[in-house]
């Protein structure tokens, strides 16, 4: 594996350091709760490795911004779709936190977009999983791993991802009827989303089949949505089929501000202040989801309830990180135990 002199830099300060806080541009800080114990800032390498643009790869450091990715290859056509909130996040910071943008309805997960990764782990080690290629199934999918794992696993430095053609076009359409009917008359629609009164729907592609898309479907022309804003945010999971349900609960939730994906069951939520994300969070419990806090909202828990798969998230840990110092209580599996909890 060819190495990086800032590779083995990082490698270095992770293996010197009693405790590690893996850091890109700060944007997804808050995402499930920063680490509650004071470690030192690690720092991946940017900038382009390698392009090609007829292998549809991008080879870059995890310290690239996501808007300097973007830049490079809107020049050749093309698009990494990692569609983060905000686009100064870092590449790295993007996978780590591993929240999928708007349009998974086309372009999948944020996991799917990642083909290849190096992380520097816990005891200063340097691996590497995945491949180059498209179609490459060797070997533990390492680079599925890496994604969400908030720093808990390794230190991304540097990673190989996967490019598509820039559409033709690309559409928001909104329309007055329920998200369900809109959804359904529109053909491999990019995202579908919706507010309580409005369902927005993006489009792409060849234009000629966009506008027969929007007229078939009767929607008229407006501006792309924006996530809900406020100093506390979550971001809620349920069934797909539960969406339209589960925020009919908010009517009684003073203070929230809401924006459904339909079709994926992802419910972005904010408010002034907490109580209401708390509210929330219940009513997610309720129909069988979660909440994963992504900022302010202090008094909640980063994810609510232990995941199903925390006992396996442990062993990966003590894998990856045996002195788990990699962001030491970020991950419910590496948290303290709570009051009344056995250790």
């Amino acid at each position: 594996m060819d190495l990086t002199p800032a590779e083995l830099e990082v490698a270095h300060a992770i293996a010197a350091a009693p405790a590690v806080d893996p850091m890109g541009s700060g944007t997804h800080r808050e995402v499930g709760g920063p680490p509650p114990i004071a470690a030192a800032p690690v720092r991946a390498p940017g900038g382009l490795v390698a392009y090609d643009p007829a292998d549809l790869t991008v080879c870059v450091g995890a310290g690239t911004t996501v808007a300097e990715l973007g830049a490079l290859l809107a020049d050749e056509g093309q698009e990494c779709a990692l569609d983060p909130r905000d686009s100064s996040a870092t590449v790295g910071g993007t996978l780590a936190s591993g929240l999928s943008g708007l349009r998974r309805l086309r372009v999948g997960p944020l996991r799917d977009q990642v083909l290849e990764v190096r992380f520097a782990t816990g005891d200063g080690r340097l691996v590497r999983g995945g491949g180059p290629t498209v179609k490459n199934v060797t070997g533990y999918d390492l680079p599925r791993l890496m994604v969400g794992s908030l720093g808990t696993l390794g230190v991304l430095t540097r990673v190989i991802l996967r490019c598509r053609s820039l559409p033709a076009r690309r559409w928001w359409g909104a329309s007055s009827e329920a998200p369900g009917v809109v959804a359904a008359r529109c053909y491999r629609a990019s995202a579908v989303v919706w507010d309580g009164a409005v369902t927005r729907v993006l489009l792409e592609g060849n234009p000629d089949d966009v506008d027969a898309i929007a007229t078939a479907a009767g929607l008229s022309d407006c501006s792309a949505p924006r996530l809900p804003e406020g100093p506390h945010r979550g971001r809620a999971s349920v069934p797909a089929a539960s969406v339209e349900s589960f925020t009919s609960s908010f009517a009684t939730f003073d203070g929230v501000r809401w924006l459904a994906e339909i079709g994926v069951g992802t419910v972005h939520v904010a408010a002034d202040t907490e109580a209401p994300l708390a509210r929330v969070r219940g009513a997610a419990h309720d129909a069988r989801g979660w909440m994963l806090r992504e900022a302010g909202a202090p008094g909640l828990d980063g994810f609510g309830v232990e995941p199903a798969n925390s006992t396996l998230m442990a062993r990966l840990q003590a894998a990856f990180d045996p002195s788990g110092k990699l962001a030491p209580g970020r991950m419910p599996a590496t948290r303290p135990p709570r009051e009344g909890e056995t250790p």
